[in-house]
């Protein structure tokens, strides 16, 4: 028996099969990158946290097309653009209490940020105004001061940290306490479970706030407050933890109540030295809307 090869009808294949043409791989895939890492590395001005937040804004284009997603994956060589936004900000007016050539003391409206979120944060904050001091929640409306110089900040901070300003608040707070007047002692952590909020903790840093009941209603109370320490969220969570939260709080307020139009706390006056040994205390008229609910 003779065997013989195979014969093809199409000869190039056998060629192919028999070694003497070598076919071209398929070509590769270009490798896939996120955009924001992508950005990172074009861009050391910016940190990864502000370059999202472009992108999420629509300040990011990828061949010619505007990009919304962090995530979205492009090979590198494509051709990324940043257009920077704007730096200008329109500034809102905000009632001047007190001003000198060291510090400038403003009413803060409630929802202003008191300082940026990020190297880049399109809406105005209380650093648009001044060197910032100290700091009241966005939510929270009143008395801030804010410095002109650093040689007046440090001087300022130091009289916060060393507890020699006194302050004083009002807050419209749901339900009455069982006591017309009385000091909060309760120690104060961080919240692991969430972050970003606080509660009362045996563990947590000492922390009191004297409170005294102005007016009250079948639903309502408006309270002093006059906090000695000065922790995060303080008057916010010794208020939820004795049964009565502050209204309109939507951290710490009851289901019910968090609805309302605003938080209610309002930081009614401040005392402290400024600079050339003057003792001030200045003081930010309460909104209307306070009076109103009750």
């Amino acid at each position: 028996m003779i065997i013989t090869g195979k014969k093809f009808s199409k000869p190039e294949m056998s060629r192919v099969i028999n070694g003497d043409v070598i076919l071209d791989a398929a070509p590769e895939k270009p490798e896939l990158f996120r955009l924001d890492h992508l950005l990172v590395e074009q861009n050391h001005k910016y940190n990864r946290s502000t370059l999202q937040s472009f992108i999420k804004s629509g300040f990011v284009t990828v061949n010619g097309e505007v990009v919304q997603k962090p995530n979205a994956k492009f090979p590198k060589d494509a051709k990324i653009i940043l257009n920077e936004p704007s730096t200008a900000k329109k500034l809102p007016k905000l009632e001047v209490i007190f001003e000198d050539k060291n510090v400038i003391v403003l009413n803060k409206p409630a929802g202003l940020l008191s300082m940026a979120k990020g190297e880049y944060c399109p809406e105005p904050t209380l650093e648009d105004y001044g060197l910032l001091v100290h700091r009241l929640d966005r939510d929270t409306s009143g008395v801030v001061i804010l410095s002109k110089n650093e040689e007046t900040r440090k001087m300022l901070r130091e009289q916060f940290q060393d507890r020699k300003t006194h302050k004083t608040y009002y807050a419209v707070v749901c339900g009455r306490p069982k006591l017309d007047e009385a000091m909060i002692d309760l120690p104060i952590a961080r919240n692991l479970k969430h972050p970003t909020t606080f509660q009362v903790d045996p563990n947590g840093k000492s922390s009191q706030t004297y409170y005294k009941v102005l007016k009250s209603n079948d639903k309502f109370s408006f309270l002093e407050l006059k906090p000695v320490t000065g922790r995060t969220h303080q008057l916010r969570v010794h208020l939820k933890y004795i049964g009565t939260p502050i209204l309109g709080d939507k951290v710490y307020g009851d289901e019910k109540h968090k609805s309302a139009s605003r938080l209610f706390l309002h930081a009614r006056s401040l005392e402290i030295t400024i600079p050339k040994g003057d003792r001030k205390t200045f003081e930010a008229k309460t909104p209307k809307e306070f009076e109103s609910v009750l």
